[in-house]
């Protein structure tokens, strides 16, 4: 290694490493607000309207559907508010209520046929642009890019549970956070 390209202070560039991802992340969740404040003006939907639709599509994603008293404690709203926001989203076709096929007594939310088609005619653009950008990236990177996004992901669910008032009420954060 010649001497231009030696590091002379590793823990610097690790920290402007560190540095550079969490505002690459701050750009990213601000342009995803604005995306989504778009999409949920151009639905006739309200921002709570649209929080519950990404916390129903991340639960659903991870595995880990989310019930209506669940949403209600992720969001940080109350039972009544919750429940006049999931009978508004039913009525208008985004969401519907299922049955838990583990537990018949619990009850899901999940998008419905019109709601996945609605998202994927605003997201499908986005989706395909997002392909295209990492179209040149090999797959290491990709790799690394997920572990990277995983953990700070998994360390703000942290920061979230530890914090006071509603997110104290949980035991543990979990997935639709």
């Amino acid at each position: 290694m010649d001497d231009d390209t030696a590091d002379t202070n590793p823990a610097a560039d690790r920290a402007e490493l560190e540095t550079g991802i969490a505002r690459d992340i701050r750009a990213l969740t601000a342009i995803s607000e604005q995306i989504g404040h778009v999409f949920a003006r151009s639905n006739d939907l309200r921002p709570n309207d649209f929080r519950a639709l990404m916390h129903v599509a991340t639960a659903d994603a991870e595995g880990a559907p989310i019930s209506a008293g669940r949403l209600s404690k992720v969001m940080g709203i109350s039972a009544p508010a919750v429940t006049y926001l999931v009978e508004r989203m039913i009525e208008s076709g985004h969401l519907e209520r299922v049955p838990d096929p583990a537990d018949r007594r619990r009850v899901n939310l999940t998008y419905t046929d019109q709601g996945m088609s609605v998202a994927a005619g605003f997201f499908g653009p986005l989706g395909s642009r997002t392909r295209a950008a990492m179209a040149a990236l090999p797959d290491a990177d990709l790799t690394a890019a997920h572990r990277v996004l995983v953990s700070v992901t998994t360390a703000l669910r942290e920061f979230y549970a530890e914090i006071p008032g509603p997110a104290a009420e949980q035991t543990h954060p979990e997935p639709g956070i």
